[in-house]
């Protein structure tokens, strides 16, 4: 075969590559393959800590903690606040929001309904489709939350961009309140639901974390072959380029 021939095979074929991987990169992982028993409720309890001020990136909030918070979940959609789409949190200063994490425990998981469902996040909210009736009816409100992640640690903030779609991960923190301060003023406020019942837009967890932990990473190999097959298509438009013309 010629040398356009295996540039264009190795077009081809790194293309096809990034489809599929790209597909299954963010599946959600059997059961099987999960810490389940971990899968429990989050485990949450008042506590009566004064407020503190943060800053990020210039800007200063106030934080009022109002529960501590344990979390163990599986992630299955997420959101980075720094997306080059996400406009809401650069309007509002809002720099220590660093993204959302949508999670599920529970019966959901542990059952496998969940992986019978569609989830995706935009710039606040965690939004749920299913894809059959079977999955709606074993569908839980309160076994699946949206949650704000929090930190003014730099060192958290980049192990959180660690984290994919299908790891299983504990969270520890506070359920906290926060007001973004210009010139000691309040100019943007964020509060925090308390359960995991409610619904609706404002129906989202403010958790301000103190750890984070990876107790299982799904997808990994997918997530490999996805980049490396983007280098694929990459390589073989360079090497068109550089081959000379056929005659």
């Amino acid at each position: 075969m010629r040398a356009h021939g295996l540039v264009k095979v190795l077009f081809f074929g790194s293309l096809a590559a990034v489809a599929a991987a790209w597909w299954f990169k963010d599946q959600p992982p059997p059961p099987e393959r999960l810490q389940v028993d971990a899968l429990d409720p989050p485990v949450q309890k008042a506590v009566r800590k004064p407020p503190f001020e943060a800053s990020v990136n210039g800007a200063t909030y106030r934080i009022q903690p109002r529960y501590s918070y344990d979390l163990n979940a599986v992630v299955v959609s997420l959101h980075h606040s720094d997306s080059w789409w996400d406009q809401a949190h650069k309007e509002w200063g809002d720099y220590i929001n660093v993204m959302d994490l949508c999670v599920g425990w529970g019966e959901g998981v542990r059952s496998g309904a969940y992986r019978r469902m569609s989830f995706s996040n935009s710039q606040w909210e965690c939004h749920i489709s299913f894809n059959s009736v079977q999955a709606a009816e074993a569908f839980r409100v309160n076994e699946f939350s949206n949650n704000h992640i929090v930190t003014d640690d730099p060192a958290v903030a980049r192990a959180l961009k660690g984290v994919h779609v299908g790891d299983q991960i504990r969270l520890q923190g506070y359920l906290i309140d926060y007001a973004t301060l210009k010139d000691g003023q309040v100019v943007g406020s964020r509060v925090s639901s308390d359960n995991r019942d409610d619904t609706g837009p404002g129906a989202c967890e403010v958790l301000y974390i103190d750890s984070l932990d990876k107790i299982t990473s799904a997808n990994r190999n997918w997530r490999i072959a996805f980049y490396a097959a983007l280098a694929g298509v990459l390589l073989s438009v360079i090497f068109w380029f550089t081959l000379p013309m056929e005659l």
